[in-house]
């Protein structure tokens, strides 16, 4: 199974004024928690590792884990509060974030939190914010270290400026990552954040250059760049009347190490017998859960019977 390790958090969307300030609608979320009710969704076999508040915000995450049949046995308990992320629209329909978070739960993991790994754990995936803030950067960091050599590494930066202002402090852990990682996703969008001026080319061929085997660069509804030890081609997207993106890119990541799991790619040495025709499908198939995330409200992510067979 894979191990997600990251943030949880609540969304919440500001839905009308009211009389004496602002109704909210909060929803579960966090890019590495979604990605792991996205890959129980999908019928895999999953485990989430985070510092999760005992707050009552942080019981509701962890219920939904439950409820989703997510391994909460990874999850470390902390006294400090749970993380909101108040969620606003552009017209696009692209999420906007702002994060309240300071000494938050999932940012106050420390390396003395870090589990023992049985063999039951096949992968690890790391993104979004806890890749650089709090202890919590150092401890996923660690974690990814420790296990490099025996379990495929996925990384999806998932850049949020708004977090962590410092470009450079991104850059600098993507870098590190970049040295361990067998797969990384990555949206257009945080590439031009985090190498404005450089083409996306030139970061793909860096990050195959350190052994990175397959990187897929996303491009919303124009679709994705796949490439596969350099070997590159590009997949269109797919077509729907679109609600929000709010946890698109979280389903096609969970859909990605669905995929490779469905198709016995999951474990790091098959991983390393990936070729091009398994990307296809692999890609298309992440594009269409994707797709349906879409054209709902929020992160409400496909389940499996939703998904065309790869």
């Amino acid at each position: 199974m894979f191990l997600i390790c990251g943030e949880a958090l609540f969304d919440v969307f500001p839905v009308a004024e009211t009389e004496t300030g602002v109704s909210l609608d909060a929803r579960i979320g966090g890019s590495p928690f979604n990605v792991a009710l996205g890959l129980s969704r999908l019928g895999r076999r999953v485990g989430f590792f985070t510092g999760l508040s005992s707050d009552p915000l942080g019981r509701r995450l962890e219920k939904a884990l439950r409820d989703e049949g997510v391994d909460t046995g990874y999850l470390v308990r902390k006294a400090n509060p749970t993380t909101l992320a108040v969620v606003g629209l552009s017209e696009s329909g692209q999420p906007q974030y702002t994060f309240y978070g300071h000494e938050a739960a999932d940012r106050v993991v420390t390396t003395a939190d870090l589990p023992r790994l049985g063999g039951e754990v096949s992968g690890l995936h790391f993104g979004s914010y806890s890749l650089v803030v709090g202890d919590s950067a150092e401890a996923f960091l660690t974690l990814a270290r420790r296990h490099a050599a025996d379990l495929l590494v996925s990384l999806d930066p998932n850049v949020r400026l708004n977090v962590e202002p410092d470009v450079s402090v991104w850059q600098r852990r993507v870098e590190a990552y970049s040295e361990i990682a067998d797969l990384i996703k990555v949206s257009d969008e945080d590439l031009d954040l985090l190498y404005p001026g450089e083409a996306a080319s030139a970061a793909v061929a860096r990050w195959h250059a350190r052994g990175v085997r397959l990187v897929v660069v996303t491009r919303g509804g124009e679709g994705a760049t796949v490439s596969l030890a350099g070997e590159a081609f590009d997949l269109p997207g797919r077509s729907v009347e679109i609600v929000d993106t709010v946890g698109a890119g979280d389903t096609f990541q969970a859909a990605l190490l669905c995929g490779l799991e469905e198709m016995g790619k999951a474990a790091k040495a098959d991983f390393a017998t990936l070729e091009t025709a398994d990307c296809r499908r692999l890609v298309d198939f992440a594009a269409a859960a994707a797709a349906v995330t879409c054209t709902r409200r929020g992160a409400d992510l496909p389940r499996r019977d939703e998904l065309p067979d790869l």
